[in-house]
């Protein structure tokens, strides 16, 4: 029997906001632990909970960026259930009145034999709610845990797709376009390895062609995008053999096992009716007006689908370049704050960006915000190498010195003497010495082998230690050659 999965994604995004989502506490990463709470954040008896209007607007805007509904009114819950990470026991969120209904996220999807199709990823809602705390366990042995409540309170949002994803491939792709979006509406730096993105994936099959909906499994403990898409195709494999032998397959949470490549029964799934869900009492009704709704469209930024759009007609790149240019926000201005200072060349730039910047940002493992460089000196630097005051060899040096020092090309040039050697006279006089030094290899040359004329284009350039204008070199080389 041939089968087709159904997936749908639970995607918990932290919002950047200054403060937790109830309460005036800061909200930072990485500060000592429990030292950004406050008796709300302990659940301190007579404690009430206030709003925070910033997650409100930010989740607003996420709606609007992913094609979402704003509900005028909307209402928080209190969500039962034993978390020990949240003194309170409980959390809010949003259960059936959510901020956001009715979204989608187009990605395009690539399949092996190189064909491509374009869908929308269906959202069912974002909800706004709490964030919990952080259990640190004690890795000496002792069966000890220990609770960080810096982060419970956290504001979060739960973006949550429609059962509407068949692969791992096109989850991996819903994922990628989606943090794009959050990331170039600034609401969340979408951090995977700090907890700021985290994904749940709910994975069924059904013989194809079937209506009904298959039993789910719940995926968790995915820190990465591409373990996400490893984690669904493990699933998927898993619940068809399973059925194959006659087995039943048990609505449960599974977790990920990146090492292994499978996944594990971790505890049997909770309903909606396990989590006693009710209205939270402390807290009133949202209620969002039209005009907030149309000032926060208007205040979104082009988003990642326009954007790439924009570059294909502005500078008639190849898909792969603007893919990449268009990766973050902070890369694609830095892209257009170069080409704007040199715009005779928009092809080379992108070349230098991809290639030799980013594997920069690698090697030292820093963001493009971190890179000393300015766009404007990597502008210089492709339009010294087009205007043949430095050679492309040459430029790769100046490269290293300017991520080191953080100077402009110019300096660097000049402090070390880098120009090109260009003038004419000069450069015959140099291969003429060439030649005259290396006879038996001229001889080769003249006798057919073409290899020779390498190893003195390489004898010249030795010659004017790496500063020799290439072209002129090889004209002038076959010049003298030909005499």
């Amino acid at each position: 029997m041939e089968y087709e999965a159904v997936i749908g994604l639970e995607v918990h995004v932290q919002l950047n906001t200054k403060t937790k989502a109830f309460c005036s506490c800061p909200n930072i990463f990485g500060a000592p632990a429990n030292t950004q709470t406050c008796p709300r954040c302990q659940a301190h008896p007579g404690t009430l909970p206030v709003l925070n209007n910033e997650m409100v607007l930010k989740t607003i805007s996420a709606g609007l960026a992913t094609n979402c509904t704003i509900q005028h009114v909307s209402r928080f819950n209190r969500k039962h259930y034993f978390y020990p990470d949240l003194p309170g026991y409980y959390q809010i969120t949003q259960l059936d009145e959510p901020l956001c209904t009715n979204g989608f996220v187009n990605v395009n999807i690539i399949n092996e034999d190189g064909s491509s199709y374009s869908k929308d990823i269906k959202l069912n809602r974002i909800h706004m709610e709490e964030d919990a705390g952080k259990l640190v366990h004690d890795d000496s042995g002792r069966p000890l845990s220990y609770v960080d409540l810096n982060r419970a309170g956290s504001c979060l949002i739960e973006c949550v797709t429609e059962p509407d994803i068949a692969t791992g491939e096109e989850a991996y792709q819903y994922l990628t376009e989606l943090k794009k979006i959050l990331q170039y509406i600034d609401v969340s730096d979408c951090n995977m390895e700090e907890g700021s993105l985290r994904c749940d994936a709910n994975v069924s099959i059904r013989p194809k062609g079937q209506q009904e909906l298959g039993t789910k499994t719940e995926v968790k403990n995915m820190n990465s995008f591409r373990n996400v898409r490893l984690a669904i195709d493990y699933e998927i494999k898993r619940q068809i053999k399973a059925l194959g032998k006659g087995e039943r397959i048990i609505q449960e949470t599974r977790l990920y096992d990146a090492k292994e490549n499978n996944t594990k029964s971790m505890r049997s799934k909770e309903g909606a009716a396990d989590y006693r869900y009710f209205p939270d009492p402390d807290l009133p009704l949202v209620i969002v007006t039209k005009q907030e709704i149309e000032n926060a469209r208007k205040h979104l930024p082009e988003l990642p689908a326009e954007k790439r759009r924009r570059f294909k007609e502005s500078y008639d790149l190849p898909d792969q370049d603007i893919v990449v240019l268009t990766e973050t926000p902070f890369i694609a201005q830095y892209y257009e704050n170069a080409v704007k200072e040199y715009p005779k060349n928009p092809k080379k730039i992108s070349n230098w960006i991809m290639v030799e910047v980013n594997a920069y940002l690698n090697t030292k493992v820093i963001d493009i915000k971190e890179f000393k460089p300015k766009a404007t000196d990597i502008a210089e630097l492709i339009r010294l190498i087009d205007e043949n005051v430095i050679s492309g060899k040459i430029a790769k040096d100046i490269f290293i010195d300017m991520c080191e020092e953080g100077k402009s090309p110019s300096q660097i040039i000049d402090e070390k003497g880098l120009k090109q050697v260009s003038d004419e006279g000069e450069l015959i006089s140099i291969i003429q010495g060439v030649l005259n030094n290396n006879a038996s290899v001229v001889a080769e040359y003249k006798s057919g082998k073409e290899k020779s004329f390498g190893f003195l284009v390489g004898q010249a350039m030795k010659a004017t230690k790496g500063q020799g204008n290439p072209a002129m070199i090889n004209k002038i080389l076959k010049d003298e050659l030909n005499k």
